[in-house]
């Protein structure tokens, strides 16, 4: 059984070794400057303005996660309207309401106000 997982075991370790060497000679060799400039961020070649520790409003979280939400949602649309033909009635009505299930979600969200930014 060890003649079977040698290969792989032989692999990690020297992935592993080569990563410690070149992370300590990168210590050791790389050149260090203390520069002002060097500490702040870089935006595209523009200035940054006011601070940039600030946090970020929990708004945009929400409108991402409900942007990935009905993404992955749309999604599955699909595979069903690739093969609707072989599905018929049964599967068209399931897919109606799936849809539904969908809309009333999206409705919801709209009258609670999760996509306005605000």
């Amino acid at each position: 059984m060890f003649e079977v997982f040698f290969p792989i075991l032989f692999l990690f370790v020297l992935a592993v070794v080569i990563a410690l060497i070149m992370s300590g000679l990168s210590v050791f060799i790389g050149k260090r400057t203390k520069l002002g400039k060097k500490d702040e961020p870089y935006e595209c070649g523009v200035e940054p303005v006011g601070n940039t520790k600030e946090p970020v409003p929990v708004k945009f979280y929400m409108v991402a996660i409900l942007f990935i939400l009905f993404d992955i949602e749309v999604i599955f649309l699909f595979p069903w309207a690739v093969i609707s033909d072989r599905l018929g009635m049964f599967g068209f009505i399931e897919m109606v309401v799936f849809v539904v299930i969908l809309l009333v979600g999206y409705f919801y969200i709209l009258k609670r106000g999760a996509l306005e930014w605000d």
